[in-house]
């Protein structure tokens, strides 16, 4: 059965076998406690600020601040997500933080260029909206990339089955 078993680990491709070894290994489930931590600590920071308000804020800093405390959750729910995964998932995560990453930035972007708008100058909503393109341009780009790299590893995986039957 050893015997089997180290037969098996050798038909494993070696870039595969590479891959997943940085999915599990010591240093990227540490990544993910950091940021789990830094989401955790940011919204629970944010949420004790808004908790210790003397005065209820206005209704805009309200929802900012719901909006950042959501974001700071969702960053620590999927760190704890991934972390209690205890399998390779082939670049499932890579793909639900980039998602995670776009959806902030674009609200971020639009909340942004709304205030400009609403309150400064031409030159202000001009430098938001280009600031924003940017980084929406470079989260979609990060999308983009995690899925290339999902459907290779996928596909390495899939041509390991195949090789194995």
């Amino acid at each position: 059965m050893s015997e089997q078993n180290r037969a098996a680990q050798r038909a494993v491709p070696e870039q595969l076998e590479r891959v997943l070894a940085t999915e599990v290994s010591l240093r990227s489930r540490l990544r993910h406690v950091a940021v789990g931590l830094a989401g955790g600590c940011g919204a629970a920071m944010i949420a004790v600020l808004w908790a210790t308000e003397p005065h209820a804020p206005p209704p805009h800093t309200q929802a900012v601040f719901a909006g950042l405390i959501a974001i700071g959750l969702a960053w620590a729910v999927f760190a704890g997500w991934v972390l209690s995964r205890r399998r390779p998932l082939f670049a499932r995560d890579r793909v639900l933080s980039a998602r995670i990453a776009l959806a902030a930035t674009v609200v971020t972007a639009l909340a942004g260029v709304a205030l400009a708008a609403v309150r400064g100058s031409t030159a202000d909503l001009v430098a938001t909206a280009t600031g924003g393109v940017v980084f929406t341009a470079a989260a979609m780009l990060t999308l983009v990339r995690a899925r290339h790299h999902r459907r290779e590893l996928l596909r390495l995986r899939d041509a390991l089955r195949q090789d194995a039957s």
